[in-house]
Order: structure tokens, then C-alpha cells, then sequence
């Protein structure tokens, strides 16, 4: 494949990839994506809620045509121990509506439709190939993609191609690979006859249901899910590398557990397990962004690490499309200015600096090291879960212990001071509220 320059190559038909492609396109450039899979999501296993409100303003009525499994009408976050748990549980016929909040997808089907659009727009798809370097002028820019089909110039390149990118390493953005950065995110599909499930979970017609989790990892820091589709399930776990490492456990086991958890059995009882799949997660947050543009070269999505993993607020997808948009958009403004140097690219990070994308990451920029921290993944749910017990059991002819008591000694059982407990809560909403 060795052809006249394009305007722009963009490496990955995912979410950002074909967000990026799609503004490019609709700018009048002359734009080409890449994607080593047979199709856009054929090598993609997410399982979990898309957030398609970033498309308001790109797609008008998109909640008409987005090939969704189900809206979520319910939004639980569950505390666990290995035989208990508490959920704080929200329920809302007004996501149900459109335009929506949130959505479970196949990202096969949400990825392919994307692109699609990009496609429409004038982009040229490329599929079953794979980018293998990256091409470079005498002065060191970046000029293109080499792939295993031959070279592809180009006047710029949008690298989208997920965590551990490639060409953002070959360009020099990623430093070596840090695991203490990393989770792996394991799942199951489970079917179930479309009656079943939603009589299990209590649905009618297109709600749907997510369950986040935190506790249920045992001694691996992470945390877990369930989303539910039309007639499958979503189950499974994020945990962290390190801590996988040390515990010599495979993750498969972890999720076996869960499976059999008392407040998960009940829902997955008789389910058959259809499909298995893991894949790394870039979770260190705004802290571990790397520098976002060489001279020829854009990253966006997952590539530069632009995934909010903050305990509430457990999103990929809406970042993904949100630094896809934007770098489409610099890139076509950089193009058409005639300078695609680091300096001509600039724009692109006062694009996202002026978004969701880059004032959510700031702002929650402590959030993955107090998530993943020994107390909130281990103390505090069992504290949780021993308040609520001790509160909801009644032991007449004994009078009610109060609160703060019940408190203090499920402090004291789980080793957890008061002093500690306040500093905590000071550290969550500093980084919460």
C-alpha cells in the first residue's frame, strides 16, 4: 500500500478514532481510517454503559438510530463483603427518555455505526490493517504510517489505537509501561432468555440495569459489574496488575466468586456463560496523561490514557468520543492552516481543556489512588456492610446502640480509627465535591 499523502490517517476505528474521522471528514479533508480488525469492534471485548450525550451537538436524534441493547434506568453501587452487601440504588423513569443517560451496547454494533458516519461523511474505512510504525521527513516529523500492507503518508496522524499505544510510544509521548497504572478489566457474557432476565432484574421493554461494585475482589485492589442487555449479562471485574501478580490468583477465579456472591447468584442462576474476554484499562487519571501531540501526530482516546475510572463515575466510552471530536477538529483547523508542527497542534489540548474531558480528569485527578487504596477496597466496605447490619437488627428486649456506637465498634473491629475515618471523609470530598 504506498500512495499519495492524505490529509490525515487515523489509527483505530473505535470510538475516537471514528469521532476523529468524522470531524475531519466533515471538514473537508481527505482522511483515511485504519483498523486491524475485519470490521470497527471486532477486536473490542468492553461490555459496559455508553454515555451518548457527547453526541448531542454531532448527531442530532442519535438516541433514534444507536444500536443500543438497553437504556439504564437504574444505577446501583454496591458495597460487598464475601457474604454481604449494601447498595445505594437510583432509579429513574427520566433516563429512560430520550435523549437519554446512559445506554448498555455491543461496541461491534456502536462502533460500526460510528464509523459508518464518519464514512458517510467522506472518510475512506480501511480494514485488516494493521499500522506497524510510523513514516518521519529528514527533520524527524511525522509524515505517515507504515503498516503491513505497505506505507500510507500523510500530512497528520491521530493515533487512536488503545492502551499501550504503539505509535504514541514510537513517537516518543508514552514513557515505559507502568502496571501500577493498569488494571485488567476480565468479564463474562452470561445469557439468559430476554423474559428471565427481566423478571430477575425487575425491567420492562429497553430499561436496563448497571451494578458497580467495590469489595468484591478479595485482596486484589478493583473493583466489579453487571450490565444487563437485551439477553445477556455483563459480569465481571477490573483489578489491579500489581495486585493480581502478588495474589496468584487467576482472574478467572475472581469472577467465578463473584458469580457466586449471595447478591449476584440470585440474578445469574442458570445463566449460560457465552463469552469470555479480558483487556488492559488505562487507569491512572489525569496524573499519567501523556503530552498529547508530536510534530505530524494527535492521541486521543484510551492512547492517551483518557479514561475516568473515579469509584462514582466509572467512564470510557463519552472521553473517548469526547478527544476524538476534538483532535478531528484541531487537526482539520491544522490542516487547513498549512502547520502541522506541535506548535500548529496546540489547539488541540485548548479544545479539551475547554471540555468534559480535561476539567473532569483535573478535577478527579486524585480519585484513582484514594479508589484503589487499601481502606476504601478492603475497611471500608466491611464497615459499611457490619453499620447497616448492626442498625437493622433488632434485638429486643436489648435497646437500639445508636448510630455513633454502632459506628465506633465497627471502627474499632475493622481497625479503623476515628481520626483515620474523618480523614478520609475529608480527602473523598475534597476530591468528590
Amino acid at each position: 500500500m504506498t500512495a499519495d499523502a492524505v490529509d490525515a490517517v487515523v489509527v483505530g476505528a473505535g470510538p475516537a478514532g471514528a469521532a476523529a474521522a468524522l470531524e475531519l471528514a466533515r471538514a473537508g479533508a481527505e482522511v483515511v481510517l485504519l483498523e486491524r480488525g475485519p470490521f470497527p469492534g471486532s477486536k473490542n471485548v468492553y461490555g459496559g454503559v455508553v454515555y451518548g450525550r457527547v453526541l448531542d451537538e454531532v448527531l442530532p436524534r442519535w438516541w433514534e438510530e444507536v444500536p443500543v441493547q438497553r437504556w439504564v434506568t437504574r444505577r446501583s453501587t454496591m458495597m460487598m463483603t464475601p457474604t454481604g452487601s449494601v447498595s445505594v440504588d437510583v432509579r429513574s423513569t427520566a433516563w429512560g427518555e430520550a435523549p437519554h443517560n446512559g445506554m448498555t451496547a455491543y461496541r461491534a454494533d456502536f462502533d460500526g455505526w460510528l464509523a459508518d458516519k464518519a464514512v458517510a461523511a467522506g472518510a475512506e474505512l480501511i480494514t485488516s490493517t494493521t499500522a506497524t510504525g510510523l513514516l518521519r521527513d529528514a527533520g524527524g516529523a511525522i509524515t505517515g504510517v507504515r503498516t503491513d500492507r505497505g506505507e500510507l503518508p500523510a500530512r497528520l496522524v491521530v493515533a487512536c489505537d488503545g492502551v499501550n499505544s504503539f505509535l504514541a510510544k514510537e513517537a516518543g509521548l508514552l514513557p515505559r509501561t507502568d502496571p501500577e497504572h493498569l488494571t485488567l478489566g476480565v468479564k463474562e457474557t452470561l445469557a439468559l432468555p430476554r423474559p428471565v432476565l427481566e423478571e430477575r432484574f425487575g425491567l420492562r421493554g429497553d430499561e436496563g440495569v448497571d451494578i458497580e461494585m467495590i469489595g468484591c475482589t478479595g485482596d486484589i485492589p478493583g473493583g466489579g459489574f453487571l450490565y444487563t442487555n437485551r439477553e445477556t449479562v455483563g459480569l465481571g471485574v477490573v483489578l489491579s496488575l500489581p495486585g493480581l501478580t502478588a495474589s496468584g490468583r487467576r482472574p478467572e477465579e475472581v469472577v467465578a466468586d463473584l458469580r457466586r456472591h449471595p447478591s449476584i447468584a440470585p440474578y445469574v442462576r442458570g445463566a449460560e456463560v457465552v463469552e469470555h474476554s479480558a483487556h488492559l484499562i488505562p487507569e491512572g487519571g489525569y496524573r499519567t496523561m501523556p503530552p498529547l501531540a508530536a510534530d505530524g501526530l494527535l492521541i486521543a482516546g484510551d492512547a492517551a490514557s483518557m479514561c475516568l475510572a473515579a469509584g462514582l463515575w466509572l467512564e470510557g466510552v463519552n472521553f473517548a468520543i469526547g478527544s476524538g471530536l476534538a483532535a478531528g477538529r484541531a487537526a482539520a483547523e491544522a490542516i487547513g492552516g498549512g502547520d502541522t508542527s506541535r506548535r500548529g497542534l496546540a489547539g488541540y489540548r485548548a479544545r479539551l481543556a475547554d471540555s468534559f474531558v480535561l476539567a473532569d480528569h483535573r478535577r478527579l485527578r486524585g480519585a484513582p489512588g484514594f479508589v484503589l487504596s487499601d481502606r476504601v477496597q478492603r475497611a471500608y466496605p466491611g464497615l459499611v456492610c457490619d453499620l447497616a447490619q448492626e442498625v437493622f437488627t433488632v434485638r429486643n428486649p436489648e435497646p437500639k446502640p445508636g448510630l455513633l456506637r454502632s459506628l465506633r465498634r465497627g471502627a474499632r473491629r475493622r481497625g479503623i480509627g476515628l481520626p483515620r475515618l474523618a480523614a478520609d471523609a475529608w480527602r473523598a470530598l475534597r476530591i468528590f465535591g
